[in-house]
């Protein structure tokens, strides 16, 4: 997968607040061109031996491939949880004007 494309990273966060600040720092960063945030959803998971449910927000952040390793490894360092579950992805396809936008406000924006 090329490196010039797009790239998406998904992350559950738990609250609003703390995934609109990491996504100040990667935009800030210009590790990410974009923060959508859903403000609620139930996760179900399995944490130290047991089934858990919490409300949580998640976020899906765009980037280029070129920064997407960065991207998840600053996320990694920022986000409030010991063990973030935090997957990214190169895009497999996205329209050039999507992909110029996302160049140019992370690397192409220095």
């Amino acid at each position: 997968m090329s490196d010039n494309g797009a790239a998406l990273i998904w992350c559950p966060f738990p609250d609003v607040e703390s995934a609109k600040a990491a996504a100040q720092v990667l935009l800030e960063e210009r590790l990410v061109a974009c923060a959508n945030i859903a403000p609620a959803m139930t996760s179900v998971f399995r944490y130290k031996d047991k089934v858990q449910s919490a409300t949580e927000a998640g976020a899906l952040f765009k980037t280029t491939g070129a920064l997407l390793d960065a991207a998840i490894e600053r996320l990694a360092a920022l986000h409030p949880y010991d063990t973030p579950a935090i997957s990214g992805w190169h895009a497999d396809s996205a329209p050039q004007t999507t992909v110029g936008w996302l160049h140019d406000e992370t690397v192409g924006g220095d």
